[in-house]
């Protein structure tokens, strides 16, 4: 599947946005205005003013919205999910700018934080539900973790998030089993 440079950023956002959420004994990665400060640094987003506590809850509203699309039951219905999120401030105009040549974008100079991110995440979902790869939109397959990812492996193959080590944590505890069972049926 061929992506963009911009829906690829976006769709990093989407995950790292619907990641933030409080699960278990994880705190919220999105507390406070601070935290929020820092995710739109490790994005490299840009903002008009600096972010206050309105934008958080705003941010996080949308989080929830965001997060839905990862568990929808079909294609209609994260495509309704997708719209209400384009429609919060989706303004598409063309630019080239950082030597990046024509593309686009979906947020109007200046918006707000939450538009900025509802139209450019919601974008990149609409990409690929267009594209019929909704089910690149994944939960981690580790029975204790609760993180979502983008599978843009080609054959689809990814089961498990980055986040906390899932995949070689269950690949050494195969393992280890194994060893065990192998060592029991030789002594």
């Amino acid at each position: 599947m061929l992506i963009s440079h911009d829906s690829r950023r976006a769709l990093d956002v989407v995950v790292d946005l619907v990641n933030s959420a409080p699960v278990g004994d994880q705190p919220d990665g999105l507390s406070d205005a601070q935290a929020l400060k820092a995710f739109m640094s490790r994005h490299h987003i840009g903002a008009t003013e600096l972010p206050g506590e309105q934008h958080v809850a705003a941010v996080v509203l949308l989080r929830e919205r965001l997060s839905r699309v990862f568990s929808a039951r079909d294609d209609r219905a994260a495509a309704l999910i997708v719209n209400e999120l384009v429609a919060m401030g989706a303004t598409p105009r063309l630019t080239d700018h950082d030597g990046h040549s024509w593309h686009m974008h979906y947020f109007a100079p200046g918006c707000a934080l939450a538009d900025y991110l509802a139209a450019n995440c919601g974008m990149a979902l609409a990409s690929l539900i267009v594209a019929g790869e909704r089910n690149r939109l994944c939960h981690c397959q580790a029975p204790d973790c609760r993180q979502v990812f983008v599978d843009l492996s080609r054959n689809r193959s990814r089961r498990y998030c980055d986040g906390r080590g899932c995949g070689n944590r269950l690949h050494v505890a195969a393992y280890r089993a194994r060893r065990r069972e192998s060592e029991t049926e030789a002594g």
